[in-house]
């Protein structure tokens, strides 16, 4: 089913698709299952690898957003509060509760933010995680041992979702394809193709593996590319006006022995009026983030000195445990696909966190803006509105209930292998086979040499970068244990892939090359 051959077979098959999605980020993979569920003929194209960009670059929060809430934004907090719901109860496997603190250092502090998360707990309404409440300085003491005490008067305590952003991506792959959809990584669409009256009728696309093109005709295009809407735009129309204002966001991963807690911090407002999050994730600790908006964008994005600075200076704002560079497991940076003000504003602040469908001339659809929150909601969104373009047949939306692949067992998360939630039996079962996919990929990491296999047979990995920094996430977690393991990967993935030596040392050489930007020198 997740065969790539038999995936490109569709593609000599099928006279018209219904939906052709460019892009395989959350809000893509989110289109692509809705419409497939609905019973179109759906096919997703991705240039590179699913959640490769901005989708797998996130501070792993299922959220709806405290500090949009302190904005005035409660609609758009309603909507992402109903949606983390429902995620939590279709992808039980990878979205869990997490408790956060607030330490507060004030009286109207204390009460401010009781309040606030009051609202916060009302908004949730059915779907809540828990209700919020306020603790005592001694409580915050022993939730969150690393803490900075001076000054301390309480603390709020709160709750959201917390997930694994690449892994979930996966399995809306999979679920995509489940539902009937082609789904297709390294999968570049290369020009939108137009009719006699000047509409969209389908795309051309490169396979990246083979360099064999494709034309593929469809009723309905959509544009899910994030930060790239803008690239896809301009094949339309070369004079499109921007439809994105990129925002980056940086993360520095530390060891666990910096937040020792399952609890997480949140700090509402920093010295420049940001939030910082310090998040137990994968035991380690996640730290960010920036908001800092940017005139570019690339598939990798560099974070900048100032954002470095910026994280490490809050962070030892408030931990007694002090964070120096050379602490830095590994450094991320990701880049939101904002909506683009209509005005000239410089603040991210004032660029909406909300989504926002445009419907070009020649009636290509691109959805921007949003959060992976609410990929679902953005997803069924899209679909209503090529509907009402009388683009396809009515259908009704099936994916407030659909259970996302991999879901509807119970986790131990002491169990390494619970993020693979059903799967982990079977991908138990490769290793009671053949004992030496048990060991390690590399001594200071968690993850096996099965993992690998995995990712390949079931999870349409095809490059070392897929698997180290999406399907195990160890690039995220340790870049320099990803470095030292890219050439075990390598060898495993050309076995599979049935590979020669020199295209294992490609593979090597073009994965130094990105992991290098996740290393942080102490310098």
């Amino acid at each position: 089913m997740f065969d790539r051959k038999t995936l490109i077979q569709s593609l000599e098959t099928t006279e018209t698709w219904d939906v052709i999605v460019i892009g395989g980020g959350a809000t893509g993979l989110g289109v692509a299952i809705d419409a497939a569920s609905r019973g179109y003929k759906t096919i997703l194209l991705e240039q590179v690898d699913f959640a490769k960009g901005t989708s797998s670059r996130s501070t792993k929060l299922v959220h709806g957003g405290v500090r949009y809430l302190a904005q005035g934004h409660i609609d758009l907090v309603r909507e992402a509060l109903f949606e983390r719901g429902l995620l939590r109860k279709n992808a039980n496997h990878l979205v869990s509760d997490q408790v956060f603190v607030i330490p507060t250092f004030s009286f109207w502090g204390t009460w401010f933010y009781t309040i606030g998360l009051k609202i916060y707990d009302i908004l949730s309404g059915k779907l809540s995680f828990g209700k919020s409440t306020r603790i005592s300085k001694r409580a915050t003491e022993e939730r969150l041992p690393t803490l900075k005490t001076e000054h301390l008067r309480k603390g709020v305590l709160y709750h959201d979702g917390q997930f694994d952003d690449a892994r979930l991506a996966i399995n809306l792959a999979q679920t995509a394809i489940e539902q009937g959809a082609t789904v297709l990584n390294h999968f570049k669409v290369t020009r939108l193709l137009k009719n006699n009256e000047g509409k969209i009728d389908g795309v051309e696309a490169k396979d990246g593996e083979t360099d064999k093109s494709y034309t593929l005709k469809s009723k309905a295009v959509i544009n899910a590319t994030g930060v790239f809407s803008d690239e896809i735009l301009h094949m339309d129309n070369a004079n499109a006006k921007p439809s994105i204002k990129p925002s980056q966001g940086v993360h520095l991963v530390l060891d666990q022995s910096f937040l020792p807690s399952r609890d997480a911090i949140m700090i509402p407002k920093t010295s420049d009026g940001r939030v910082l999050f310090l998040v137990p994730w994968h035991n380690r600790v996640v730290v960010g983030t920036t908001d800092t908006l940017l005139d570019s964008h690339s598939l990798e994005p560099h974070a900048l000195e100032s954002e470095i600075d910026f994280i490490l200076r809050t962070a030892n704002n408030y931990l007694s445990k002090q964070v120096t560079k050379k602490d830095v497991l590994s450094i991320y940076a990701g880049l939101r696909p904002l909506a683009a003000p209509k005005d000239e504003s410089e603040k991210t602040k004032e660029i909406s966190r909300s989504h926002k469908i445009i419907v070009s001339n020649s009636e290509l659809v691109t959805i921007t803006g949003g959060k992976w929150t609410t990929y679902r909601r953005m997803a069924q969104d899209t679909i209503n509105k090529a509907i009402a373009l009388g683009k396809l047949p009515d259908a009704a939306c099936k994916t407030k209930d659909l259970k996302i692949h991999g879901s509807g067992v119970e986790m131990d998360e002491t169990d390494h292998f619970y993020v693979y939630g059903s799967d982990n039996k079977a991908l138990a079962g490769l290793i009671e086979a053949e004992p030496e996919l048990g060991k390690k990929l590399h001594p200071g990491s968690e993850f096996t040499k099965a993992e690998v296999v995995w990712a390949v047979r079931y999870e349409m990995a095809r490059t070392i970068d897929d698997v180290l920094a999406r399907r195990v996430r160890l690039l995220f977690l340790d870049a320099q244990a990803a470095i030292d393991s890219a050439p075990t990967v390598a060898a495993i993935l050309a076995k599979e892939l049935n590979k020669d030596k020199t295209w294992q040392d490609q593979q090597v050489k073009a994965f130094l090359d990105i992991a290098k930007n996740y290393v942080l020198s102490a310098s």
